[in-house]
């Protein structure tokens, strides 16, 4: 399995500390970005979008409770999704959760980058803190996902973003997928819960659509694409044709799974000190500058791997600004802290 993914472009460097290890987000930013993020019924919420919960919001805040090994934190969020969000008959969740709507679920698809990152905290759960219930559910939903959200897409099998509205559509452009849906470090823990998935191939297709992607105008894979009859990486009809919030996460998680460092010159070249740009990847037009700290870390922490340059030291903290900055701030520590600690003046383990 190691060999494929190094010879794939991946080390899987990541090593999630246990229940015995140091956690690698420290306690008063963590103590932070609960204060801030998560209710006291286990909702973590999105501040900047009306303040609604979804399945991808459930999924990291279990994600980061254990690498905070804070297992009551865990607790409260895994009861909250259990009980309002896994509400499928297909044991998935339902990605959207409303506080001002009635009933709160306004939209009972599901979307998979949510499931993949609830089944992947509750996988590194249940090996943290030894805890069967949490493998087993971990289990379930990862063969639940690979029976039923994977799709062919130029002889490669690429995870659908849902159940519904993304193969059949009135555009004929079909089958759609979402790059920043490949989160690259659940592959080989989903190949352990699901051996009859091929994982390591599911990874393959996710660098192949970042390498594909690097001949357009921008080298930037679009939020929501499809493959035009010649394999190319185009934007999806219908969806804005560009690099956006989704897609500031790939080079995060191709950092996290120990991606070669090439594979970040598209995204370093569309980052700078002021932050990421989310960018039309049709004209190469610059639409935003991301300067919250939590996206100007994932730029730092691009340079730092790829050219040593250390993180400024005022994003070195995680800042409560908005939910996903914050969380992308704190998957940026987590991982700088235990592959690179240099790159945050730490010294090395």
């Amino acid at each position: 399995m190691k060999q494929f993914y190094v010879a794939l472009g991946l080390t899987l460097a990541l090593g999630v500390p246990g229940a015995a290890a140091a956690p690698s987000i420290r306690a008063g930013e963590w103590t932070s970005y609960v204060e801030a993020f998560v209710s006291d019924e286990g909702r973590v919420i999105d501040t900047a979008n009306n303040n609604i919960s979804h399945s991808e919001s459930q999924g990291y805040g279990l994600l980061l409770s254990v690498l905070a090994d804070d297992r009551p934190t865990f607790e409260r969020i895994w009861s909250f999704t259990q009980t309002e969000l896994l509400v499928r008959d297909d044991g998935l969740a339902a990605w959207r959760w409303d506080p001002a709507s009635t009933p709160h679920i306004t939209d009972i698809n599901n979307a998979t980058d949510g499931d993949m990152l609830i089944a992947y905290g509750l996988a590194l759960a249940g090996k943290a803190w030894s805890v069967p219930d949490f493998t087993d559910r971990a289990r379930t939903m990862t063969e639940t996902i690979g029976r039923s959200l994977l799709v062919e897409i130029d002889g490669m099998p690429a995870i659908l973003p849902g159940t519904e509205g993304f193969v059949d559509r009135p555009a004929g452009d079909g089958p759609v997928f979402n790059p920043s849906y490949w989160i690259f470090e659940t592959m080989p823990v989903f190949a352990g819960l699901d051996p009859g998935t091929d994982w390591p191939a599911i990874g393959e297709t996710g660098i192949e659509i970042v390498r594909r992607a690097r001949v357009t105008k921008t080298g930037l894979p679009p939020d929501w694409a499809r493959l035009n009859d010649d394999g190319a990486v185009l934007p999806a009809a219908d969806f804005p044709p560009e690099f956006g919030y989704n897609g500031i996460r790939v080079p995060l998680y191709l950092m996290r799974a120990g991606a070669k460092v090439a594979l970040l010159d598209p995204f370093r070249e569309h980052a700078d000190s002021e932050g990421l740009q989310r960018v039309d990847v049709q004209t190469g037009a610059v639409l935003e500058q991301l300067g919250e700290p939590g996206y100007r870390a994932v730029g730092a922490a691009m340079e730092c791997v790829a050219r040593g340059t250390a993180m400024p030291e005022e994003l070195r903290v995680m800042s409560a600004t908005s939910y996903y900055a914050a969380t992308l701030q704190l998957l940026t520590l987590d991982f700088l802290r235990r592959e690179h600690p240099a790159c945050v003046g730490e010294p090395a383990p």
